[in-house]
């Protein structure tokens, strides 16, 4: 008979094992081998049963077990010596407490520092005990969380938990991915409940249509010095069906999906004002919405000023100034967009008036207006996203250029170039990603347990001094544990297909830790193309089976339970990889998860990945490879497009712009299998006297010497911190400040939303009324001067209010101009019809064909930059 319900009982600890609930319930356990270790050691087998999670290992090893851990003087020395650490880790000054000791640049002074940072994300991949992840997006949070406790950041992390996670995946006898949602007990989970001073569950709540009111308890994931806020709505204070809004990650309808980013937007705001307060803690000065899903915070942030006596627009200038969004997708059908009507109803007004019953004072109309879009029926999450953020970033180089076309709309009249995106490339967080034996070499390199000094260039070209033997040593280590771990899932996929015990013998001695050993696992939508290795079945067959330079290919990944036509691919890999003559050599293995990715990191000796040129944001997994001495093998797009370079792996040419689709992988499928047959595996299989693969032992070299300090996540965040965090925190101060022409707090905030308000009524009437050129030479010369005058009618703008640029540079033969230089005009006085007169004088910058305009574009002491405002000018 099966249980109503199930729960997690712990065992009393002895007082001697007290610090064993600290060091289980704190997940840094999950990026520190020592912790790790110490909880396999209470029970070897049990920890391996349990998935290697010290909270269900207290939850069910015995107490007897536990009573002679007790009376182990050495396990009890261990353990006070692991507390004290994580007690050091959790207070010593780190790089952000540092910073403020370091000058900055620009004025000399310490830099600003938020005093508090809120990251918000709908899925955190921290360890696989907490399956709050689908793929990159949550790993890289993860990611973000793990390296901004290493680097003493004061973050508070914001999102959900779901009741059954993501999905658990296995396979059906025909190889159809099948899904299964196991419920999760928050008891059984590293969480703890936030509690109020009395002891009593706090609760936030927000109304929705028809008066209903939907609660959230929030659990908390303790993630280092990170605080992980996860909103949970199955709670008895909800009718059933609102229990279910944070039932399943990425599940349901839009309903269900409307209601889920209302609640991590607004719930997640009113969330952390909790928390703050019950802990003591600075209120968050800087928002960071990871994707748009959280985009409603800026609306909660927005409704909470208004409250306290400020106007929409002057909220809105504050929201803004200290608002981060990062963008993800490289396509438009990757956004969230909910029928407008949908997002009237939830914010619908209250009878009578024009204010949202869900954000009271806040006008329904505003709100709808961040999500506008070419579609007068839609609204769009990224929009609202980047105009409820002053700042704004894709995740690699080439997705920063992608964005900035794709959005390039809500700037009209820019060209890409100039839309205010940028990019910061993403990483991965060593400690979790990186083999034990690759952290071991660095430590006897650096002579030191510590290794923050990984961000350090210098820190890798010590590997210089490692004999090619110990490199070699380590990768083959890597791949036969992961031939042993396959050997394992094999076995155990096959038998939950219905194989027999006995048909399953050829499984012992499947794969071969000699095989060059090429591994393939994300999420499986269609531009990711699982199938193009499957392009020509005979040609791959010859690879996996030649003679003298074999190769084995590893397969992994998970389609969305709604995405039929990734079933179905994983099922073409399944079949193919079902074929007697190669199933020794090729595999998929199902419920890919953080663990399974990590033996796979380890142990491949190439990452193969070959999306749909420029559809891959970033795609990290090939940098956890790198970082364990693997080499890329890929499409140049994502992070791999600015790092490739030559030696630190192999790049698949790519047939971009074709217009048929199926040419375009008939071609690249080809040169995929061209390069792993004549440049690959002649490398892997061409041995000196050692049997050591040496041009391949320096191409590993080169790539931890190159890779391994970019694509760390610490870099990531010291980016995010000194590009975007800084900034936004001065942003903010400066908009608190009494302005130069309002008083009083909140004056330059009033000031600059006054400004907006007065560009927006002007601008239509702002025109270049003529320019004029003077000075060149009959036959221009490189260097020649050349004078700009420009008459420019302001409307009721000063000439301060705004800056006037002449653009100058190459012209195409349809006379636009290509990488233009800007040249800034200077105010020289009035014409007798009131006009404003602009000069500048500059020299030829290029030769060739040379064509100039002038543009007048806003301007204000607290915008970011003058093209925030989306306003442009051209003459003519």
């Amino acid at each position: 008979m099966k249980a109503l319900r199930r729960f997690t009982v712990r065992a009393h600890l002895p007082q001697p094992l007290a610090a064993l609930e600290r060091l289980s319930i704190n997940l840094r356990w999950s990026w520190d081998k020592p912790t790790q270790d110490l909880f396999q050691t209470i029970d070897p087998e049990l920890w391996k049963l349990v998935g290697a999670d010290p909270v269900a290992m207290l939850g069910h090893v015995s107490p007897e077990r536990l009573e002679e851990l007790a009376h182990d003087e050495h396990f009890v020395a261990r353990l006070a010596a692991l507390a004290a650490d994580l007690d050091d880790y959790l207070s010593r000054p780190l790089w952000y407490q540092q910073l403020a000791q370091v000058n900055d640049a620009d004025s000399g002074a310490a830099p600003v520092l938020p005093n508090g940072i809120a990251y918000f994300s709908m899925e955190f991949g921290v360890a696989e005990v907490l399956p709050n992840y689908s793929g990159g997006l949550g790993i890289l949070a993860g990611d973000h969380l793990k390296s901004a406790s290493d680097l003493g950041l004061p973050l508070i992390a914001v999102g959900l938990h779901y009741r059954s996670g993501y999905f658990r995946q296995s396979l059906t006898a025909d190889g159809w991915q099948h899904e299964n949602y196991p419920l999760l007990d928050p008891q059984g989970l590293p969480l703890r409940l936030l509690t109020d001073a009395g002891g009593e569950t706090v609760l936030v709540s927000l109304v929705l249509p028809d008066s209903a009111e939907l609660f959230a308890r929030v659990w908390i994931a303790q993630v280092g010095r990170i605080p992980l806020l996860l909103l949970d709505s199955d709670i008895p204070e909800n009718d059933h069906q609102l229990r279910s809004v944070t039932d399943r990650l990425y599940g349901g309808d839009q309903e269900h999906r409307i209601r889920q980013e209302l609640l991590a937007g607004i719930g997640g705001v009113r969330a952390i004002r909790a928390f703050t307060q019950i802990e003591g803690l600075a209120a968050p000065e800087v928002f960071h919405m990871n994707e748009g899903h959280a985009g409603f915070l800026g609306a909660e942030r927005i409704r909470e000023l208004i409250e306290a006596g400020l106007d929409f627009d002057t909220a809105l200038t504050v929201v803004r100034s200290s608002t981060v969004f990062t963008t993800h997708t490289p396509v438009p059908a990757g956004i969230d967009r909910f029928p407008v009507d949908m997002v009237a109803r939830y914010f619908g007004a209250d009878p009578g008036g024009s204010s949202s019953r869900l954000l009271p004072g806040v006008p329904v109309e505003r709100i709808l207006a961040f999500g506008a879009e070419d579609d007068p029926t839609k609204f769009n999450m990224a929009h609202m996203g980047l105009r409820l953020a002053q700042r704004a970033n894709g995740v690699s180089l080439l997705h920063g250029r992608v964005s900035r076309e794709m959005f390039n709309n809500l700037w009209p009249g820019f060209d890409p170039a100039e839309v205010p995106i940028g990019s910061i490339t993403n990483g991965v967080h060593a400690p979790t990603w990186a083999a034990p034996q690759w952290l071991e070499l660095g430590r006897e390199l650096l002579g030191t347990q510590d290794l923050s000094s990984l961000q350090e260039p210098e820190t890798w070209g010590r590997l210089h001094e490692v004999d090619p033997g110990h490199l070699w040593w380590i990768r083959s280590q890597l791949r036969e544990a992961l031939v042993h771990d396959v050997r394992d899932r094999v076995r155990r996929s096959w038998l939950e297909r219905g194989a027999a015990d006995a048909e399953l013998k050829w499984i012992a001695t499947a794969f071969d830790p000699n095989v060059l050993t090429i591994g393939f696992a994300r999420r499986v939508p269609t531009y990711k193309r699982l199938t193009l290795m499957l392009r020509d079945p005979e040609r791959l067959r010859r690879l996996l089976l030649d003679p003298e330079r074999p190769v084995q290919l590893i397969v992994a990944g998970k389609s969305h339970p709604a995405d039929e036509g990734g079933k179905a691919l994983i099922q073409q890999v399944v079949r193919f990889a079902d074929q007697a003559d190669v199933r020794h050599r090729i595999a998929f293995l199902p419920d890919y998860d953080m663990s399974m990715a990590r033996t796979l990191y380890h142990g491949c000796d190439v990452w193969l990945n070959n999306p749909l040129r420029p559809l891959e944001a970033c795609g990290t997994s090939g940098m956890k490879s790198a970082l364990n001495g693997g080499l890329n093998l890929s499409i140049r797009d994502g992070w791999w497009d600015e790092w490739y370079d030559g030696e630190n792996g192999w790049e698949i040419p790519t047939a971009d712009g074709l217009a048929d689709e199926n040419r375009r992988d008939d071609l690249e499928a080809a040169a995929l299998y061209d390069l792993l047959e004549r440049a690959v595996a002649p490398k892997f299989y061409d041995r000196d006297e050692r049997g050591v693969p040496t041009r391949w032992v320096e191409m590993v070299r080169h790539t931890l010497q190159v890779l391994g300090p970019k694509v760390l996540a610490s870099r990531m965040v010291q980016d995010y911190t000194e590009r975007y965090y800084l900034p936004a925190a001065r942003a903010l101060r400066q908009s608190i400040e009494p302005g130069v022409e309002t008083e009083g707090p909140f004056g330059a905030a009033r000031e600059l939303a006054l400004y907006r308000q007065k560009v927006h009524k002007a601008w239509p009437n702002v025109r270049v009324v003529e320019v004029d050129s003077y000075g060149l030479p009959d036959t221009p010369l490189l260097g020649s001067e050349l004078t700009l005058t420009a008459r420019v009618c302001l409307e009721d703008l000063r000439p301060d209010e705004v800056t006037v640029q002449a653009v100058l540079g190459r012209v195409d033969t349809g006379d636009a101009l290509v990488n233009p230089v800007t040249i800034p005009m200077t105010h020289s006085g009035k014409t007798d019809a009131g006009e404003d007169l602009f000069t500048a004088s500059t020299p030829l910058p290029v030769t060739g064909p040379v064509g100039y305009t002038v543009r007048v574009l806003p301007h204000h002491r607290l915008l970011a930059g003058d093209n925030e405002l989306g306003l442009v000018t051209l003459a003519g």
